[in-house]
């Protein structure tokens, strides 16, 4: 171990300084060194041309977003790099070229008042649907700039005219009615929580100054957020307020008309929600309560209103098992249509409650090797209409639509960006270091089986994200079409299997998550798929702190790995930005007893210059606001200085999600496989003694 949080200052703390002149400058120097090995050859140019123009054409699906009789779409191509915000109605969207109205503008708007706004989404005042809260951030930050909107007149709102404006920051905000909103957002000094939001919530009334908005809750300092909205449906109109205590734990309260809570008495680890007389509980962890336990993972219903009253009378409605985790649930008007994953393969029902109890049926059929979304439900307006989006790793999307009990029906059908002939995808599952099974797939063209190839394995595994099978062009063109192997982990610290594959490897039991993709680069060689020279690794975020661990503990397993937007230092990541929400997570370094722990595998504090590292690409943004570029900064400085094969690229805009624009999506997916291409395809690559 190096020392560096051990009693021993830290030399690269001034690149924690986001945009000071030095580090950008640092930044810049590395940027043009990286640009020049892998951005300046025929090849990059031409993965980068074929990725945005795939991400610009028009012949991609417009999701829409379904609010009653409107179809909402964010949408950007070549002529709208920014975006436009348009709708339509279903009629018009089933044709093959719909007929779009245009609300907002975004390169227009960008361009009128010179900023580098991203969108960040809209949120339309039911059922009117005449005004709208607009979320725009400079440069695709978390923190967001919020304006109302005039959707007829298509104008922002002027605050002088009455309009509802927040400044930049991480705002929380849900419409009560036309003149009123719920808003937590930078009161002020104590008024943002240790994890940077809102910790207060105020009723903010039309005209009125934001400082004069009525407080309504305040959480502590320690919490992550706090926030209330409006449930809208007609005969169970219910106010109603949440109080993240940490990442995984919320209190869910009923908001009285005088401002008093009542709390809805379900484990604050559960999933809460309700429709008309109906509470859902899904609870995280065994729930023993009235005399019966409900598994993790269950998903359990009560009569809302006779739960209130004390009752803890349950139907189940779905019990997990082994291979059988609970992925998704939703209302149409009068169904609960649920999504399964039986390993890591999609399954659907609709669950229908009734005067003698609950149905089950099948929804409609999910392809093997694919994930079949359910989406575009509205069960105030929207009937019992539902659409389903189709893909697998080597066929596009295809968005249908249907209604329960109805035929389903092909609306949109994504052309194929990359040339899938002869590929195909295959699951298996690999030991890990306890005993466990760790299922994840295998993508490669079948003329390839039998020898070993280079390949490139991803892996998240934490905050209960699940994994599931996803068309990806970039990856077919850039490493597919060329001869190369993909492989998608499932590891522990995901939701494959439900919450406890999340839970079991939290804090102390993080190492567990590490060996599962240990365990699958061993597998992978152990089945002649590869060798330990020519497997690559990727991952982004908690991703990008597995691609650490896997550089400094395994890194015998891997011949490059590429590590995006990620964590690193772990003996300060709860001090840097959102990093305290994330200590339910991984746990809190501040604590003898759990950064003991911590320090056996946080990156940073673990490289080693007598160690040999497969080449590494990190890769962050300056205005990622939510994981701080300082831990890729302060790797890669670090790396260097050791003596290690180090290559560094900062996108200046993006934020945490990703790119501001096509263009520099495209210049960063083709960055990636330029630089798996080089080192696992480019001849021969001898290791390191």
């Amino acid at each position: 171990m190096t020392g560096v949080g051990q009693g021993v200052t830290d030399p690269y703390l001034w690149l924690e300084e986001v945009e000071s002149d030095r580090a950008l400058a640092w930044a810049e120097e590395r940027n043009v060194v990286s640009k020049e090995r892998f951005a300046s050859t025929e090849r990059f140019g031409e993965l980068e041309a074929r990725v945005l123009a795939m991400l610009d054409t028009d012949t991609r699906i417009a999701y829409p977003s379904r609010r009653g009789p409107w179809l909402y779409n964010y949408w950007r191509d070549r002529e709208h790099p920014k975006g436009l915000w348009r709708r339509t109605t279903f009629a018009e969207y089933a044709k093959a070229e719909p007929d779009w109205e245009i609300l907002i503008d975004l390169d227009a708007l960008a361009a009128a008042e010179g900023e580098n706004w991203v969108w960040g989404g809209a949120a339309v005042k039911r059922p009117e649907q005449r005004r709208a809260l607009i979320s725009l951030s400079r440069g695709g930050a978390d923190a967001k700039v919020i304006r109302e909107f005039d959707i007829e007149a298509k104008t922002f709102i002027d605050p002088a005219d009455g309009g509802f404006h927040l400044p930049e920051a991480k705002s929380d905000y849900a419409w009560i009615d036309h003149d009123t909103i719920y808003v937590g957002t930078d009161f002020g000094p104590g008024s943002l929580t240790d994890s940077g939001y809102p910790r207060v919530v105020k009723r903010w009334r039309r005209g009125t100054p934001l400082a004069e908005a009525e407080f309504v809750y305040e959480g502590l300092s320690t919490d992550v957020a706090v926030s209330a909205g409006y449930d809208r449906t007609p005969g169970y109109e219910r106010h109603y307020l949440s109080r993240a205590t940490d990442f995984f734990n919320e209190e869910v309260y009923l908001l009285e008309s005088d401002d008093t809570l009542r709390l809805i008495e379900a484990p604050t680890d559960a999933d809460v929600s309700w429709n008309k007389e109906w509470l859902l509980v899904r609870p995280k962890t065994p729930w023993e309560v009235n005399g019966s336990t409900y598994p993790a993972g269950a998903l359990l219903a009560a009569d809302f209103e006779e739960f209130l009253s004390g009752a803890r009378d349950f139907e189940v409605l779905f019990t997990p098992d082994p291979h059988t985790a609970l992925h998704g649930y939703s209302w149409t008007e009068n169904h609960l249509l649920l999504a399964t994953l039986h390993d890591v393969q999609t399954e659907l029902h609709v669950l229908t409650p009734g005067p003698d109890g609950w149905t089950r049926a099948p929804l409609a059929d999910a392809p093997a090797m694919s994930t079949t979304s359910v989406m575009n439900l509205d069960r105030l307006e929207g009937g019992d209409e539902f659409m389903l989006s189709t893909s697998s790793f080597t066929s596009p999307a295809t968005l249908m639509s249907s209604s329960v009990g109805g035929a389903v029906e092909v609306l949109k059908q994504e052309p194929a960006f990359f040339d899938a002939d002869g590929m195909e995808t295959e699951q298996f599952f690999a030991r890990s270091d306890d005993g466990t099974e760790i299922p994840y797939f295998v993508i490669r063209h079948r003329d390839l089986r039998g020898t070993p190839g280079p390949t490139v394995m991803s892996g998240y595994g934490g905050f209960e994200v699940s994994r599931r099978p996803a068309y990806s062009g970039a990856v077919g063109m850039g490493w597919l079409e060329r001869g190369g192997t993909y492989v998608m982990t499932n590891i522990r610290g995901g939701g494959e299997y439900g919450p406890e594959w999340h839970t079991s490897v939290l804090k102390a039991n993080r190492h567990k998550a590490y060996e599962d993709f240990a365990a699958i680069a061993r597998d992978l060689v152990a089945r002649g798929i590869t060798t330990h020279d020519q497997l690559g690794a990727v991952g982004g975020s908690n991703g990008g702190l597995l691609m650490g661990v896997m550089l400094t503990r395994y890194p015998e397993l891997f011949g490059a790995i590429v590590c995006q937007v990620p964590l690193l230092d772990m003996k300060r990541y709860h001090l840097l930005l959102a990093g305290a929400s994330w200590m339910a997570e991984y746990g809190d370094p501040d604590k003898p007893e759990e950064w003991e722990y911590i320090a056996k595998y946080s990156p940073y504090q673990n490289t080693s210059a007598e160690q040999t590292y497969p080449p590494i690409l990190l890769a962050t943004s300056t205005r990622d606001d939510r994981v701080h570029p300082g831990h890729a900064r302060k790797m890669a400085a670090r790396l260097a200085s050791e003596g290690h094969e180090v290559w560094y690229y900062e996108n200046i805009e993006g934020g945490h999600g990703g790119a501001a624009d096509n263009k520099q999506s495209a210049f960063q997916a083709a960055l990636v496989y330029e630089f798996f291409l080089q080192q696992l395809m480019d001849g021969e690559r001898p290791r390191r003694a």
